[in-house]
């Protein structure tokens, strides 16, 4: 048996049809028991049968339920983590369940003698404080006390630090993947943070692109990488960067591939602000260790739009 955290979720959703495609038995968690059915309904859109997935009720916030949660899975992939649409005024509304609901899971898996966790952390744990050059490898850190560091970005360094402090020693192997901006077709009917992004491209709701630059990666090849991650001996330990190959990518660059594609207006202006540097994300260690192959984003940000439209979200 398998446990992936955080069922409903986008890149949980893919995970588990990948694993049930795969020929495994999948235990999964929600917050709500009313969620089950939707669970269940996305997995069955990613193309897999749902017999061998087992659902049970967990919350990050709350001790109950992990024990039984983790019970009998040697292998656990912590997926759950929210993102939030706005950032909280007070940052500990973020840090505090980010951190501590990693820990919760990490001492349940610990405790139940599961053979290695596979945490998806995020590149807001690597590259959000300012680098020169902005080149940003594993071995990169955000720095939680960066001054002006949103709380997101804060509470995701915190919390994978402190995973890796409670894991240092504990039996189970811990291996984290750090994803930059996920895109890619959604498998459940709720609009996530990166799925928003591309309807307000399409839409109308979004005529000025936001002045940004960021890397971009397949939802799809992130579950791929979590699996990866698991079955390599030597991924034990490690840090892995998701992103796809090539330059990273500003929302007018997003804009302009879904008018080539697709033939609809989008915003053909940046927002006025100073120039931003274009990060270098490398995905080396992955590609290396792991065989790992990300799809082109511009694949990616195209089937996003299409599997928005089949879904009726646009």
């Amino acid at each position: 048996m398998i446990l992936v955290t955080g069922g409903s979720g986008y890149l949980a959703t893919h995970l588990i049809a990948q694993l049930l495609r795969n020929g495994s038995e999948v235990r999964t968690t929600v917050r709500s028991p009313s969620r089950a059915d939707d669970v269940r309904a996305a997995v069955r859109r990613g193309g897999a049968d749902d017999s061998r997935l087992e659902i049970v009720t967990a919350d990050l916030l709350s001790d109950d339920g992990w024990p039984a949660a983790v019970a009998g899975c040697a292998e656990i992939h912590h997926v759950a983590s929210p993102i939030p649409a706005t950032q909280p005024e007070d940052p500990d509304e973020l840090i505090v369940p980010a951190r501590e609901g990693t820990l919760r899971v990490l001492r349940a898996a610990r405790d139940a003698g599961a053979r290695r966790v596979v945490l998806t952390s995020s590149f807001a744990a690597v590259g959000y404080t300012p680098k020169p050059g902005a080149e940003f490898t594993e071995d990169d850190w955000t720095d939680p006390d960066t001054p002006g560091l949103a709380p997101y970005p804060r509470s995701k360094a915190i919390a994978e630090r402190a995973a890796w402090d409670l894991m240092k020693d504990a039996g189970t192997e811990l291996v984290t993947v750090n994803p930059t901006a996920i895109f890619g077709p959604a498998l459940t009917a709720g609009q996530r943070s990166s799925t928003q992004l591309i309807t307000m491209l399409l839409d109308g709701s979004m005529t000025v692109a936001p002045r940004a630059r960021f890397g971009v990666v397949d939802v799809r090849d992130v579950a791929d990488l979590h699996l990866r991650a698991m079955a390599s001996k030597v991924a034990a330990g490690n840090r892995y960067l998701a992103v796809a190959n090539g330059p990273t990518l500003s929302f007018l660059e997003l804009a302009q591939i879904l008018h080539r594609h697709l033939g609809v207006t989008t915003p053909t202006e940046e927002a006025e602000g100073p120039d931003l540097p274009r990060p270098i994300i490398h995905n080396d260690r992955a590609r290396k260790d792991l065989d790992w192959h990300p799809r082109d984003p511009e694949t990616t940000i195209v089937e996003t739009a299409e599997s928005l439209r089949t879904l009726g979200l646009l």
